[in-house]
């Protein structure tokens, strides 16, 4: 027999149904009776200091573990700050799920306060945008949600809820729990593919993307291995194969190595394993040439729709990316006698990639990034879980940190700042007993910040290291290639971080010299582990210390003399 419930205590029973544990979000009068039905469920409400941080908690969440991250925020502003999480997971590729309260419907259509036609704001940035009208469909539409933002392609879906229907009264129903549906490739398109594989003299093998877990990553490497393949992973997509492994020989994005880059564009035969192929990853369309890359190309993906998007590659299969490396593990290797030396030869060039660059001796540099980098390495467990948003400082964690593993890196392939911080916490709250560690700029740091007040709420010893040139940095970069010498809008006035990080309740500490970073970081993995508060650790260093390879000063000269 069906009871009478609310539409805010439908939409929390079906999140129940569904298997939701927490949900992240900033409160709003829109949606009080779904915040009134959380108030006796079992689901954790995460309260965020500003809803781009919630959004982008939700994202680190549909990372971290597969299933949708739940935001809710109200109508107009809430939503419109939110759609920076939602932009960046469908970028990523990662399943979330959007509730935005909305006007009710007798004032629908008026413009009424902060009222927004979702479909039409949201609708390029998500998989499916809908309006639940009716309080009885409450049910449907959720498992539809699920359904959707988990099968095929992840991505965001976004639902608004109307007031009225909120606090409406009906007998409907509860679902069943959602399961997600992906295809896989058939017995003919494996067969092609060993047949390819065995007619290769270069073959690579470069896996990315999202849908994946510990198993199918398993799987994937010892696919590799089996077939004597070097792997290397898709921008930020670096966790997918433990970067210890033999066969791993580097990732394909910001600052690739250039012989890693050579590597991919003299191959006879690429296979991709789950990346979109995007600007990133194919360095603005140039490793493999658009729309008929000159190597032979594999390329499988969980959307149909993204195969032959931008390249009609030699073989196309839609597939999971867990059911596809069960396949391919299973798969009969091949003769691998024509390039079974170029795995040891190409693993060699990253580790030579990887070595200290000279500039911190050259410009006689206080604090030495590359050795913060190895620091952190030799100090974190090797399940430490690294976040970062968007900058030139990330390449520091990019190019050198070798991340231990599935889902021990945390980041937007979408670019969006704001995100290191955000992360981290989340990743701390959704894994308490795992280490870590966010690497944030300090411009970056700047614009979601204040949800070190939520760590400190939710006692998430996240560690943050904030670093600190005093400039947007990237921007800077560019701006010294293109206008060199003419510094405009890039400058940053900063607050004392660590600081700032100690009237919140946090621990923190400065560092301006190479040898003061390894004891901060001990007492921050001390205070992290016995208080369960976070810790920051500010880094003071010379602006002019923009990328590994180059300072700003030579990107300057090299400018002036060619012209600029």
């Amino acid at each position: 027999m069906s009871i009478s419930r609310s539409g805010g205590q439908l939409v929390v029973d079906a999140l129940q149904v569904h298997g939701v544990d927490i949900v992240f979000g900033v409160p709003g009068e829109s949606y009080l009776p779904v915040l009134d039905a959380l108030h006796d469920s079992k689901i954790r409400f995460i309260i965020n200091r500003q809803e781009g941080g919630a959004a982008f908690m939700a994202d680190a969440y549909g990372k971290l573990t597969g299933r949708p991250g739940i935001c809710f925020v109200t109508r107009g502003p809430g939503a419109t700050n939110a759609s920076i999480g939602v932009h960046t997971a469908y970028q990523d590729s990662t399943p979330m799920i959007l509730f935005v309260g909305q006007v009710g419907n007798d004032f629908v259509e008026r413009e009424a306060f902060q009222e927004i036609d979702y479909r039409r704001m949201f609708g390029p940035m998500a998989k499916w945008v809908a309006q639940i009208d009716r309080a009885e469909r409450i049910p449907e539409y959720i498992a539809r949600a699920f359904q959707v933002a988990t099968s095929g392609r992840p991505g965001p879906v976004v639902l608004a809820l109307p007031e009225d229907c909120l606090s409406a009264l009906t007998e409907a129903s509860d679902t069943r729990r959602y399961t997600p549906v992906q295809a896989c490739a058939s017995e003919s398109q494996i067969a092609q593919l060993r047949q390819q594989l065995s007619a290769a003299q270069r073959p690579l093998l470069l896996i990315g993307g999202s849908g994946w877990d510990t198993q199918a990553c398993q799987h994937v490497a010892q696919f590799a291995q089996a077939n004597q393949l070097p792997v290397a992973c898709a921008f930020r997509f670096q966790d997918l194969i433990d970067n210890a492994h033999p066969h791993y020989i580097g990732d394909v994005g910001i600052g690739i190595n250039p012989k890693l880059a050579r590597r991919i564009t003299e191959c006879d035969l690429l296979i991709a394993i789950g990346p979109r192929l995007g600007e990133m990853t194919t360095g603005g369309y140039t490793l493999l040439e658009a729309p008929v890359p000159k190597q032979t190309l594999i390329h499988i993906h969980s959307d149909a729709l993204e195969l032959g998007r931008v390249y009609q590659a030699d073989l196309m299969i839609n597939s999971g990316m867990k059911e596809i490396a069960q396949t391919l593990a299973r798969m009969p290797p091949v003769d691998t006698g024509a390039w079974q030396h170029s795995v040891a030869a190409a693993r060699s060039e990253l580790i030579a990639w990887q070595q200290e660059p000279a500039i911190f001796e050259q410009e006689q540099a206080a604090l030495n990034l590359w050795q913060v980098v190895q620091d952190i390495e030799a100090m974190a467990p090797a399940d430490t879980i690294i976040s970062n948003g968007a900058g030139n400082y990330a390449t520091w964690a990019h190019r050198y940190y070798r991340y231990g593993g599935f889902r021990t890196q945390l980041a937007p392939t979408s670019g969006a700042m704001g995100y290191s911080v955000p992360s981290g916490v989340a990743a701390k709250i959704i894994h308490p007993e795992r280490t870590v560690i966010t690497f944030a700029g300090d411009g970056e740091y700047m614009m979601n910040g204040q949800e070190l007040a939520t760590a400190v709420q939710y006692k998430a010893g996240v560690i943050i290291i904030v670093f600190n040139n005093n400039m947007f940095g990237t921007i800077r970069m560019h701006q010294e290639k293109e206008f060199p010498g003419r510094v405009s809008g890039t400058q940053l006035h900063n607050p004392d971080f660590a600081a700032l990080a100690r009237a919140y309740g946090a621990s923190g500490e400065i560092v301006n010299a190479t040898a003061e970073f390894a004891p901060a970081l001990q007492r921050a993995l001390t205070h992290t582990r016995t208080h369960q508060l976070p810790a920051l650790i500010e880094l003071r260093y010379d602006g002019n210390l923009i990328t590994p390879g180059a300072s700003l000063h030579t990107l300057r000269q090299l400018a002036l003399e060619s012209g600029k």
